[in-house]
């Protein structure tokens, strides 16, 4: 048995009547909402590009909380790494 996910309250927006009509079309083909469709496509983005921007946003927070690193200061540990090896 499938568990009962929390949904939001609904949502309205506005669609290139291009997209909506390739949603409509998905979700006939799969015998699907177009609710279904929406929610696929969005959990793809999030994955990928989504997440992507997140990961930016906390990067330069971590940046401006202090917590990153130089990277003169990283090039030249791995310089040292490199060189220590070599020897």
């Amino acid at each position: 048995m499938m568990s009962e996910r929390e949904l939001s309250n609904p949502i309205t927006m506005r669609l290139p009547l291009d997209v909506l009509s390739e949603i409509e079309q998905i979700a006939e083909i799969c015998n699907r909402s177009r609710s279904w469709v929406f929610v696929r496509a969005l959990k793809s983005y999030l994955a990928a590009e989504g997440r992507e921007i997140i990961e930016i946003a906390e990067a330069r927070l971590d940046i401006e909380n202090g917590q990153g690193h130089d990277l003169d200061d990283v090039l030249d540990e791995l310089e040292s790494i490199v060189n220590g090896a070599a020897a």
